[in-house]
């Protein structure tokens, strides 16, 4: 409970950004250009990208995306391809791609072998109580949408890309997230690749 607690308290500080309405329409259209001739090549013109380990960005919350592409501009998530592609932009640019991305359907997925009953659900929807491990649909929710403005959709997306998270967050290569950073400490490798499995089956 308590680590649930913390994680809602550093998550609602980290995503409390003062400007998340939805962009102008004159800026959406420059955001459909800048997806077209920048963004597409990795994640897809709609956001669901053919690349397992680049992101679907189709779906996702608007205040998560703004955060993350404010936070690979200023550095503090580290990330050598995106902080170049995003150091031009202004911050209405950035709100623009949030609401281009957060308005397209993402695409379903399958899990490969983490269905009901497997150890990624057992993670994903009740933790680890031995090693204090919380459960991911705590903060993420059941069928993975997530909560807007405090934690991410995670349903859909690819397994690739969340255990390269999981694991950047585990050697602190990735460290905007203090919270996950914590959890990813607890899980075994297994853990890891069973419950990405899992999350890109949720629908």
């Amino acid at each position: 409970m308590q680590i649930r607690h913390l994680a809602w308290v550093l998550s609602s500080l980290m995503l409390g950004l003062t400007t998340q309405a939805s962009a102008e329409p004159a800026a959406l259209g420059a955001a459909e250009k800048t997806v077209s001739t920048v963004c597409a090549a990795c994640h897809g013109a709609d956001g669901n990208s053919a690349i397992s380990l680049n992101p679907k960005l189709a779906g996702q919350h608007p205040e998560y995306l703004q955060k993350q592409l404010t936070e690979f501009k200023s550095g503090k998530r580290a990330n050598a391809v995106m902080s170049g592609l995003v150091a031009g932009l202004s911050d209405e640019d950035i709100k623009a791609l949030a609401s281009y991305f957060a308005a397209k359907k993402i695409n379903l997925a399958q899990a490969v072998s983490n269905g009901k009953g497997s150890l990624g659900e057992k993670i994903y929807r009740a933790g680890n109580a031995a090693t204090g491990v919380p459960a991911c649909a705590g903060c993420h929710s059941p069928n993975g949408a997530g909560l807007p403005k405090q934690f991410p959709r995670l349903g859909a997306q690819h397994a690739d890309y969340t255990l390269a998270q999981l694991r950047a967050f585990r050697t602190g290569e990735r460290a905007n997230a203090p919270m996950m950073a914590v959890i990813a400490t607890k899980m075994t490798d297994a853990e890891m690749a069973a419950v990405a499995d899992y999350i890109q089956g949720l629908r």
